[in-house]
């Protein structure tokens, strides 16, 4: 048994968008169940995003300290950020990323992984990427605003964001699966083994 999620998809017979905002809107499907019920579904529709696990030549990763208002609490994170464009290219937004929230750039990439956020109600899509031989962007800062204005950050080895991730004293979705996939990737076949940078994402189609 191949263990490996599929594409499949629900009839739906009616759907409505009671809630569209800046970047992402609310839908609601009427989703055909399997025994012929129809049931009512909310959830967010979001563009999709990208993250990068920065990591230099100590062994370090890049972190950002953020505010999050709905959670009401300051976040340790890896850079990230959405997909501005439908269709864009995930590498280089992760690059834009970088630069805008770190001011670095990363010659070697490589995918760590893709995962959904939270499948049950939004239907975001997050590839995480793994950045390595870093250096310091050219030209000015990124010039930041609103919650990005008051951004901390700081380079933190790796097996302390190991410790602090199942201390339960980290909680970003994308630093906790991203730490924990580097980790596995080591001692699993290496990150050399890695899927490469521009590798295909059915959860977010793109051209190369």
């Amino acid at each position: 048994m191949q263990v490996q999620d599929t594409p499949e998809e629900w009839r739906v017979v009616a759907t409505t968008t009671p809630f569209t905002g800046n970047k992402t809107s609310v839908r609601t499907d009427d989703v055909v169940m399997p025994d012929g019920s129809v049931v009512r579904r909310d959830y967010q529709v979001h563009p999709g995003s990208v993250a990068v696990v920065a990591l230099d030549e100590q062994d370090r990763v890049l972190l950002i300290k953020q505010y999050r208002h709905p959670v009401r609490q300051k976040l340790w994170e890896i850079p990230a950020g959405l997909l501005d464009v439908p269709g864009e290219n995930p590498l280089h937004a992760a690059q834009r990323e970088l630069y805008e929230e770190a001011h670095v750039k990363a010659e070697d990439w490589r995918v760590l992984t893709d995962v959904y956020t939270t499948p049950g109600g939004c239907d975001e899509a997050v590839r995480i990427f793994l950045a390595r031989d870093l250096s310091a962007a050219e030209g000015d800062r990124f010039e930041v605003s609103e919650e990005e204005a008051d951004m901390e950050d700081a380079r933190v080895p790796l097996d302390e964001l190991v410790r602090g991730v199942l201390a339960g004293e980290l909680h970003n979705n994308c630093l906790v699966v991203g730490v924990l996939s580097l980790v596995a990737a080591r001692a699993g076949d290496g990150l050399d083994a890695l899927r490469p940078a521009d590798a295909p994402w059915p959860a977010r189609p793109f051209e190369a």
